[in-house]
């Protein structure tokens, strides 16, 4: 490997992290860096892509669907999308972004204006790396996409087809770090090494990503990962055996050709156990500074919740909120509001109620919903003690009625 252009030293050790096991032989890159700690804003620019892999986890729901996720938050590529995004931003306190799909290229335009616009918004530091496969790369597209100020460009090329490969050898001309990502798929060895014997004979990448294969619960046409050619590692985990013994002959392969890039293996453990854990207690964090949240250890959120009888939990809760329609939810909004008042009234405590306009419903802290439980429920309320995932939709992963 040579000597790191970092901190000057010999980086040829494979470094293995004993809690995920992820592993790698050279400098991790820097928007890995920053998305482990949970420092990332995941950008899902749209769900539309030119390419169909049998592997891709891309729910049903978002897959070819021109939809823009700001982490678990829905947003409209419009005025309130974009201040949503900067709330999300400043709720994680993000110091980057990852820009994904779907292919991001499929709404170029857009994607270049988000990039802009998160650069000016919060300073050039602001780390932005983007995914794409590489059927609508041409040297036109890659202009704009470094002129809009992207930092680290991440390439998914197809493993069966290396036609488009050389489209990699445009990326070089332009000032940002290059990378390869890709899942390291059991039955490709031939192929991944080809690649990876291809970008380093051409002097092109920065870091090769390989991921561990995961099984996904989607169910669009083009996903095939058979049970019986992909078995998970155990009936708990989704990711697929053979994977990271895989990954380990690929760092072995650039460690003994002395390549001149990163290769890291990033495991489903880290994906899920750390880099996510880590983004959603820095939500936690920010939420619990709300007077009605009290952040626990795993970082969800405790609070109490008085409900109105019409919308009592139950199997069909959410499907409930979903089908509401307009005119219904202005009347369930009036009725909180007189029921705010009501509660407060009766607990003779004001500004300690508050309304949660998205899943109607009345909010407060522990300590004033145990010490009027009674109170509570003569005036026909629900009161109930929640457990909830500190995304955007408020996941209930605990409720205790009182």
């Amino acid at each position: 490997m040579g000597n790191c252009n970092k901190c000057g030293k010999d980086c040829n050790e494979i470094k293995i992290n004993q809690f995920d096991h992820s592993f790698h032989l050279g400098n991790v890159s820097e928007g890995c860096k920053r998305c482990i700690k949970g420092e990332k804003l995941v950008l899902f620019i749209t769900g539309k892509c030119a390419q169909q892999c049998y592997y891709c986890p891309v729910s049903e729901h978002k897959f070819g669907h021109d939809k823009i996720f700001a982490d678990e938050w829905e947003i409209e590529d419009n005025e309130q999308g974009w201040k949503n995004l900067v709330k999300e931003v400043k709720l994680i306190n993000a110091k980057g972004a990852g820009i994904t799909g779907g292919d991001p290229l499929c709404v170029l335009e857009r994607t270049c204006k988000y990039i802009k616009r998160m650069k000016e918004q919060f300073g050039k530091d602001f780390h932005v790396h983007l995914y794409t496969p590489l059927k609508l790369i041409n040297k036109e597209v890659l202009v704009k996409l470094n002129e809009s100020g992207l930092d680290e460009i991440r390439f998914h090329p197809d493993l069966d087809d290396d036609k488009l490969w050389d489209k990699l050898l445009l990326a070089k001309d332009f000032v940002w770090d290059i990378g390869i990502e890709i899942p390291c798929v059991p039955g490709k060895e031939f192929e991944i090494k080809k690649l990876i014997d291809f970008v380093a004979e051409h002097d092109i990448i920065k870091f090769f990503n390989l991921n561990e294969l995961e099984r996904s619960d989607t169910s669009v046409e083009h996903y095939s990962l058979p049970n019986d050619q992909f078995p998970t590692i155990d009936q708990i985990s989704y990711a697929i055996q053979g994977s990271k013994e895989l990954a380990e002959l690929f760092v072995n392969h650039v460690n003994e050709k002395n390549y001149d890039f990163t290769i890291y293996f990033c495991t489903a453990k880290l994906k899920d156990g750390t880099q996510l854990t880590n983004r959603l207690k820095r939500r936690a964090k920010s939420l619990a500074k709300l007077p009605y949240n009290k952040l626990t250890d795993e970082g969800t959120l405790i609070k109490g919740v008085i409900y109105l009888e019409e919308l009592k939990p139950g199997f069909d809760y959410k499907e409930k909120l979903v089908q509401l329609s307009s005119e219904y939810k202005g009347k369930l909004l009036e009725k909180l509001n007189e029921q705010k008042d009501l509660i407060e009234k009766t607990i003779k405590r004001t500004n300690q109620i508050f309304i949660d306009e998205k899943k109607f419903r009345l909010l407060c802290s522990l300590k004033i919903l145990e010490k009027n439980v009674k109170k509570i429920k003569k005036i026909n309320l629900i009161p109930a003690i929640v457990e909830e995932m500190p995304t955007e939709d408020a996941m209930e992963l605990e409720i205790e009625f009182l």
